[in-house]
């Protein structure tokens, strides 16, 4: 332990982690930028601050604040000691509707205050796009802005008052007519009073430098106004008071078409005398799909407002008349606006992607100019991409004349580095000749601070040194950011990365096989640590029930990050920080869909155990549960089953069992079937029967050894659907497709007899070798199936998941992986696509339940609502995932974070269900979770429709 650590422990109540885990997770932001802390310390109260800070300076420690840790600059890294305020100092100390003024600590999440206060019919006015991560203390330190910023301006314009602790203890209350401010900064402005007055250009989203024209006498000489934007480095916010606005009662989305972005851009100043709330733009290169946009290469986001939904719409269609737009739509609906406003928000993380699937960056992600000279910047822009090879889609607050773009520099090579430079600087000339701000939102930080003086000139950026030797002149507060700032090419994030490709099993073919690459793929936004999920949304569920960075999405690919960097974690695929971190991820796939970058950590996770364990003993779970198929097969074989039943039924005998096999105490082990699907299926006659398509119906695991009942049922739908039905051949070699095995003399002499799977327990729990030979014994039986153009019909979403992605991820070398693939359907696609005509029965019940989280994240439910739709049964299914997940929810010490998990969605809308609800799970997790949990008897379609037709 060395004497800084000590010291802060006993001067600090809070945690303090010097350990591997909690500076690797503190490493980076959302920027390009990388520095390790010596340590990670989340303060309980503005007394610990005030310990933290006195520690370090006697230790000469530098010490950075980090709120959600989503800044783009790099101004939320750093090399002393990280303070977490979103641990502790997270709360919303008090709201006065009357005043319409609310009290917050630094760490508390935008979305929670947005919360509080709408009850009052009241709002916070600025809101970033990350508005369900980032915390008050990083919008006060960034002078954040959002969508709406044309109505409510900066987080400057709404902070009356802030508590601030100085890096030399002296605890300050900012506000106007010089409160709270430090010795020597009112002299300071006073003699610089001319400066401050032509020195800094006159527009809304001027970001850059200090606010320092905050301080002069005709503007209320507001020394919490100039604090905003200071990036940590004058001192650290420990609470504010902050303004609110009223919310309109109702509101109106004006979607407007263009051409191109120019002819966007160069119309979104002209809105404004309108008073819209929103000009937000962006261009077709960053929407995945066109569905529900008007027509158009570009388009402006233009919400009214009004007290009454007809006032909202009346001002939108005078927006739409004033507008020279290709196409227009308006929206009143709020689920329709919801459904619009997320391809703008979600715009962040896609433009880190180009077209193509390349990478692009942030580092020039948010110059601002008057937006009248938005359209010409644009233009030039443009220009200068095409002058360096470059390319970016720009998008963001049009109406404030503030252009987001991620550009696809070449930051692995020093030729890409230096190209990156050169552009850096070329395009802050552009900026300032259309007199703009290098920053428009998310400051300066290490990205623009080193071309300061080409804004601002030699004379100002000194003031800005001066300004910072009056609040810290010890240099203490996150020294390297805004003044005497570190190179814009220093500290990058990938420089530490190998530049060979690491040897890995899978193939991630949308990174071009190289393991680094998928792991770049998170940025940093951070959508994965928001604390609840809307509609259909699954990640990240281990976030959510701990609250902890490591158990984020995020937090795991920074941990895989440093491992492959080699600095910080040194043990590589042995490293137990990772494993640690990835022990309590479900392998949802929820990040695979909802993370605006596509970060699959189930499958990073299934390759890390495939390395950690190579050659060694394995948990027990990895043994019980990865190879279940083998033991349910076994057992069906020796028609064992009842025996296994009553074993399991001797609670004691039990208990051993489940500590052998590394199973939660608190677990109940699921009862075997006594007759398995396909023995089953074999007494029935085992061939298909009537005149429609052929359809291979998939005996997946747990249908076949555990749930036969919704086998059963799927069969008799789909044949009632006029569908013949076959299930997948059991030997190889010489099979016929349509009996499910083959009767021929020949063939049970020359062929050898298997049962397909898909490999899932295998691959989730890491054990990739055996997963391949499971998945090419299966391609063998199925090989009959892939020379018909029969559709492989698979009742177990996580199954379906398994065979749709992980088969031709893992064997990307065996072509017959990806036609398989192509082949599965859902139960309810294979209704739609192969029964068109098909009317259901009509249930006419009210259903709850669940979307699986492997069908949200990979299958897709379009098929399902609208089979639920016909059939009657009424209501969404929720979010967010079961928490038992396959194998998880199973193994020892998951049980705590398995029953929040189920928890937060799930169990409350089945017990807020109406009296007769159905209650869907198609998953047999699912199903077991509100089993065990709740008492609850969960159903499959299927299961729900046989019924129906009986």
């Amino acid at each position: 332990m060395t004497d800084l650590e000590a010291a802060l422990r006993r001067a600090v109540r809070g945690e303090v982690g010097f350990d591997t885990t909690s500076r690797a997770l503190t490493t980076m932001d959302a920027s390009n930028y990388r520095r390790v802390p010596l340590g990670v310390v989340a303060p309980r109260d503005a007394d610990d601050v005030a310990a933290v800070l006195e520690v370090c300076r006697e230790h000469g420690v530098p010490v950075v604040a980090r709120g959600g840790g989503t800044s783009i600059a790099g101004q939320a890294t750093g090399t002393g000691v990280v303070l977490d305020f979103t641990r502790h100092m997270n709360r919303l100390v008090g709201i006065d509707p009357q005043a319409r003024t609310a009290v917050v600590q630094p760490g508390l999440v935008l979305d929670r205050l947005q919360d509080a206060a709408a009850p009052h019919g009241l709002r916070f006015g600025p809101d970033p796009s990350t508005h369900s991560r980032c915390t008050l203390g990083g919008m006060i330190g960034n002078n954040s802005c959002g969508s709406h910023s044309v109505a409510w301006g900066t987080t400057a314009d709404s902070v009356r008052e802030l508590s601030v602790l100085t890096a030399r203890g002296r605890r300050l209350r900012l506000g106007q007519e010089w409160a709270g401010a430090p010795e020597g900064l009112r002299e300071l402005a006073d003699g610089e009073l001319a400066r401050l007055r032509t020195g800094f250009p006159d527009l809304p989203r001027r970001i850059s430098g200090y606010a320092l024209d905050a301080l002069l006498p005709e503007r209320g000489a507001d020394v919490a106004r100039s604090f905003c934007g200071s990036e940590g480095t004058l001192g650290v916010l420990t609470e504010a008071v902050v303004g609110l606005v009223e919310s309109p009662r109702a509101r109106a989305l004006a979607v407007l078409g263009y051409a191109d972005e120019a002819g966007a851009a160069e119309a979104a100043a002209g809105l404004l005398p309108l008073g819209p709330l929103t000009v937000e733009g962006m261009a077709v290169d960053l929407v995945p799909s066109t569905e529900g946009l008007p027509r158009g290469g570009a388009w402006l986001f233009v919400e009214t407002g009004g007290d009454t939904e007809a006032e909202a719409r009346t001002r939108a269609e005078a927006v739409v008349r004033a507008a020279d737009v290709v196409d227009a739509l308006v929206v009143t609906d709020p689920g329709g606006q919801r459904t619009l406003w997320r391809i703008r928000e979600d715009a962040s993380g896609t433009a880190t992607r180009m077209p193509d699937g390349s990478e692009a960056w942030p580092g020039w992600e948010d110059c601002a100019v008057p937006p009248a000279r938005l359209g010409g910047y644009l233009r030039d822009f443009r220009r200068l991409l095409t002058a360096h090879e470059l390319r970016g889609t720009p998008y963001g607050h049009f109406g404030d004349g503030c252009i987001h773009v991620r550009i696809d520099f070449d930051l692995l090579s020093a030729d890409g580095v230096a190209r990156f430079r050169r552009f850096s600087q070329e395009l802050a000339d552009v900026v300032v000749a259309h007199g703009g701000s290098l920053s428009g939102e998310h400051g300066d930080g290490q990205a623009r601070a080193e071309l300061l003086p080409r804004m601002y000139g030699a004379e100002t950026v000194a003031l800005f040194e001066r300004a910072k030797a009056v609040w810290d002149p010890d240099d203490l507060l996150n020294p390297g950011m805004l003044v005497r700032p570190a190179p814009l090419d220093a500290n990058l994030r990938f420089s530490v990365l190998p530049r060979e490709p690491v040897d890995v099993e899978f193939g991630y073919p949308s990174d071009g096989g190289d393991f680094s690459a998928a792991v770049r793929r998170c940025v940093g936004v951070a959508k994965c640590r928001t604390t609840s999920v809307s509609g259909a949304g699954v990640m990240c569920p281990s976030y959510r029930a701990t609250g902890e960075e490591a158990h984020s999405t995020r937090g795991r690919a920074r941990l895989l990050h440093e491992m492959l960097a080699g600095e910080l974690v040194t043990d590589g695929w042995r490293s137990t920080e990772v494993r640690d971190a990835l022990d309590l991820c479900l392998s949802c796939k929820g990040c695979r869909s909802d993370c605006p970058v596509e970060v699959d950590m189930a499958t990073y996770k299934a390759e890390f155990l495939h390395h950690h364990y190579a050659g060694r003993r394995r948990p027990a779970a990895h043994y019980a549960m990865g190879w279940l198929p083998v033991w349910l097969r076994w057992a069906a074989r020796t028609r064992t089953a009842p025996v296994v039943n009553a074993l399991a039924s001797v609670r004691p005998l039990a208990a051993v069992a489940q500590r052998l096999g590394g199973i939660a105490g608190e677990r109940e082990v699921p009862r075997l079937a006594g007759e398995t699907f396909s023995r089953w299926w074999r007494r029935r006659g085992g061939r298909p029967t009537g005149g429609g398509d052929l359809v291979v119906l998939w005996p997946d695991t747990f249908t076949e050894h555990l749930s036969p009942s919704v086998g059963r049922a799927a069969v008799r739908v789909l044949e009632a659907a006029g569908l013949r039905v076959a299930l997948p051949p059991t030997l190889r070699g010489g099979a016929v497709v349509g009996d499910g095995t083959s009767r021929s003399a020949l063939a049970l002499l020359t062929a050898r007899r298997g049962q397909v799977c898909c490999g899932l327990t295998y691959v989730s729990t890491g054990q990739l070798d055996r997963a391949r030979a499971v998945m090419r014994r299966t391609l063998d039986l199925m090989a009959p199936v892939l020379e018909t153009s029969a559709p492989v019909v698979v009742l177990e979403p996580s199954c379906a998941a398994a065979l749709r992605t992980d088969l031709p991820e893992l064997l990307h070398d065996d072509p017959r992986a990806a036609r398989l693939a192509a082949r599965v359907l859902t139960f309810a696609e294979a209704l739609e696509r192969h029964a068109p005509d098909w009317t259901p029965p009509q249930v006419n019940l009210p259903a709850v339940g669940q979307t699986h989280c492997h069908q949200h994240a990979v299958l897709g439910d379009a098929a399902d609502r609208r089979l639920r739709e016909s059939a009657g049964l009424a209501g969404e299914l929720s979010g967010g995932c079961c928490g038992l997940a396959g194998n998880f929810g199973f193994e020892a010490g998951h049980y705590e974070v398995s029953a929040a998990c189920a928890e937060e969605q799930l169990l409350p809308a089945v017990r807020e269900a109406p009296d007769g609800a159905v209650v869907l799970a198609d998953g047999f997790s699912c199903r077991t979770q509100l089993e065990q949990l709740a008492g609850v008897r969960g159903r499959h379609l299927a299961q729900v429709l046989a019924e129906g037709l009986e």
